[in-house]
């Protein structure tokens, strides 16, 4: 405290100086420019807040905005004096070089603290290292030591000014180690300047253990400097990625990398597989090398031995989750309309732990019969009397939460629970509620709330909420408070599911209504309701566009299609709702994206904010439109979110949003029926009321054909997305604390 009020006598003593001038001392005349330079420096800083009052506010937190001002103001003009005092700087171009050097300091700073190089806090740390350095660069003594001592944001200012200092070269190096250390994904882009080093060598190594795909990636130039460097490593697993990368089709070997450095997988063998990635590629047999390897490595990543190349872009994992799509799931869900067994026909060489993964790969892409035709031949496959879980056993539980989840949601959890023993089953479901709060995401948690809404057996779901009691018992009585708010709010989402038990969210959990939404607040300052659609330029957006846009009656909208890129209609009639839509224009071209660009700084010039988002687009588009999104709508309606990551995401752009999603895949025919249902609702002027409008919309879908019928059935309205209010009941909980 007492540090902190001499800090702000210090600064308010000099502040009646500070408005007019910066200098404490008056310089010789020939240096006045220099002193006036870095005193524009000053100002610029001054003013970042838009008042020149001699506080430098770079923050909402007062005493760092005290410690920046002390530094950059009272220190600097100390340095300033500093210079003209010194009696080892006699030259006057050598005053004028250290004066051009605190300028430099300055205007660094003020770049790099705008572009989120540096953080404010910095500032005292390094005003202080560039008075250190300033002086050994006076004495000609090497800046290493003081190079050495400051984290980077600080040293890579510094180094870069003192150019004349004896430890210039040294210095340059230990800042680009440092820089290394914080971004280890961008050592290889920047490397070239320092292939000549003594650790450039090493540093490729450690590269190749922790993101051995951008070695691989650089790898393939063979000319480049880090190309080159590359391929004179010494390292043996460097060696193997460099020969690796010069063959056809090497990133078909890459998932295998860890294996073939230690010669358990040879190149040769692989060849027979992958040919050279068209010719003589066996696709089955390829599968199933990943399937197995994924075995492996998942067993050894449980026991703390993570293998080369197994996660990231185009380790195994990955390129796993990529074949498993394109060799089965893809083409038996293009086939949705043929016979079973000409549509399923893709699948027939794979056994059930094959099939286990290609479902758990499918997670956001298999079609609802697909997964169904599927799960059924795993266990079919499985011999006369399955055992469930053997299967868990074979791949090591690896994946299972996912497995769960999915099962719960296609309505399959019963029929593989009941196809183990009674204590298995029982192990199983307390694996796959226990131990959330240990994951560092809440990805688990949302997988287990997703599961409890789809579940019907009522003994299974007792089960899951007693299991939820436990694991909050256990994590209060070890005061772990993530788990306990985890598994307090799941216990609390469990109950309200159960219609006697009269629990209303929003006031158990402290979330805005999820219930129904007031027709005002979907309203903007001016009365409006503005609705944002995003069509998207493939075949199923050109398709669905035309019904989409003949939806809206003459009687009740004004369309008006003069724009090229959008089509704009309005509400006849009180109250004001405003729909825009972007054309679904040529994808190929990138025009559907120019256009929702257009659109949106239509919309943000004419100050219209939409409190309605429609996603019309698969699930490989929604990050696009959420990257879109204004903010803070209050209604969002998507076919499938696309798994955890985009929920998570979504939640965090618009906070309060009511979400519509299906647990599969959405259909764009039933996308339009909810639409039109809601667009009726609006135009009445009554509040939303999720369950009258699903009740509505079961009566309609219940005379439809059965697969219309069962595809509507994995939608979900909003006060029964329990992934998404478990988001927003966390996030609200971790904020209110």
């Amino acid at each position: 405290m007492m540090k902190y009020t001499i800090l702000i006598l210090l600064l308010f003593a000099g502040k009646a100086n500070a408005s007019a001038t910066f200098d404490t001392i008056k310089p010789p005349i020939q240096r006045q420019r220099f002193h006036d330079k870095i005193n524009e420096e000053q100002k610029l800083l001054d003013k970042s807040d838009g008042k020149l009052d001699g506080i430098f506010k770079v923050s909402s937190n007062e005493e760092i905005n005290l410690a920046v001002t002390d530094a950059m103001l009272r220190k600097v003009n100390a340095l300033q004096d500093s210079v003209e005092v010194n009696n080892k700087i006699k030259a006057n171009n050598e005053k004028v070089r250290y004066l051009t050097y605190i300028e430099t300091l300055l205007r660094t700073f003020r770049v790099n603290w705008r572009s989120n190089k540096i953080k404010p806090v910095f500032a005292p740390m390094l005003v202080d290292n560039f008075e250190k350095i300033m002086r050994a660069t006076i004495d000609s003594v090497s800046m290493v030591p003081y190079i050495d001592a400051v984290p980077w944001e600080v040293c890579n200012i510094t180094a870069d000014i003192f150019v004349t200092n004896p430890g210039y070269l040294q210095s340059k190096n230990i800042v680009y180690l440092k820089f290394c250390a914080l971004n280890p994904d961008k050592i290889l882009q920047t490397i070239a300047p320092y292939t000549k080093e003594s650790f450039a060598d090493s540093l490729v190594t450690a590269t190749c253990k922790n993101d051995p795909a951008q070695v691989y990636k650089y790898a393939q130039d063979v000319n480049s400097l880090a190309g080159k460097l590359i391929h004179k490593s010494n390292s043996p697993a460097v060696k193997t990625l460099a020969s690796l990368s010069l063959l056809p089709s090497p990133l078909l070997y890459f998932p295998f990398l860890d294996d073939i450095i230690s010669g358990k997988k040879q190149t040769d063998s692989l060849k027979k597989i992958i040919g050279d990635g068209e010719t003589g590629y066996d696709s089955v047999a390829y599968y199933k090398l990943l399937v197995q390897t994924e075995i492996e490595y998942s067993k050894r990543m449980n026991h703390g031995d993570t293998a080369i190349a197994f996660l990231g872009p185009n380790g195994l994992r990955d390129m796993l989750k990529r074949k498993a799509n394109q060799h089965f799931i893809n083409p038996i869900n293009e086939l949705h309309e043929k016979p079973e067994n000409i549509r399923m026909k893709a699948i027939d060489p794979l056994s059930p732990v094959d099939i286990y993964y290609m479902i758990v790969m499918g997670d956001t892409s298999i079609y609802t019969s697909s997964y169904k035709h599927s799960f059924n031949r795993m266990l079919q496959r499985m011999g006369k009397k399955p055992a469930t879980d053997s299967l868990l056993l074979t791949v090591n539980f690896d994946y299972f939460k996912k497995f769960i989840k999915m099962a719960a949601n296609f309505n399959k959890l019963d029929t593989f629970l009941n196809l183990m023993p009674a204590s298995s089953s029982e192990a199983l479901m307390k694996g796959f509620v226990g131990r959330l709060e240990a994951t560092a995401t809440l990805e688990d948690a949302v997988d287990v709330a997703d599961s409890y809404s789809s579940i019907n057996n009522k003994n299974l779901l007792n089960n899951m909420l007693s299991y939820v009691n436990e694991n909050e018992q256990r994590c209060a009585g070890s005061n772990n408070n993530r788990g306990k708010v985890i598994y307090n709010l799941l216990k609390t989402i469990f109950l309200s599911a159960d219609s006697t038990n009269k629990i209303d969210l929003t006031t158990a959990i402290g979330i805005p209504p999820i219930y129904s939404i007031d027709n005002k607040a979907l309203k903007d300052d001016s009365g409006r309701i503005v609705q944002q659609v995003f069509f998207y330029g493939d075949e199923d957006g050109r398709n669905f566009f035309p019904p989409y846009i003949s939806s809206f009656s003459a009687k009740e909208w004004k369309k008006n299609d003069t724009n090229k890129e959008w089509v704009e209609f309005k509400s006849i009639k009180e109250p004001k709702n405003w729909v825009y839509v972007n054309r679904p224009l040529n994808n190929d071209k990138n025009l559907d994206d120019t256009a929702q660009i257009h659109l949106n700084n239509y919309l943000r010039k004419s100050d219209l904010t939409p409190s309605i988002i429609t996603h019309r687009g698969h699930s490989y588009w929604l990050p696009r439109t959420m990257s879109r999104m204004a903010g803070d709508a209050k209604i969002v309606i998507l076919g499938s979110c696309g798994g955890y990551k985009n929920l998570s995401q979504l939640i965090e752009i618009n906070p309060d949003a009511h979400i519509i999603s299906t647990k599969e895949i959405g259909t764009g025919n039933i996308n339009q029926i909810i639409t039109n249902k809601i667009n009726q609702v609006l135009l009445s002027g009554k509040p939303i009321i999720w369950k009258n409008i699903w009740d509505d919309l079961s009566l309609y879908f219940a005379k439809q054909p059965k697969d219309v019928k069962e595809a509507w059935d994995d939608y979900i309205p909003p006060y029964k997305n329990l992934g998404a209010i478990f988001i927003k009941a966390y996030n609200k909980k971790v904020e209110t604390e």
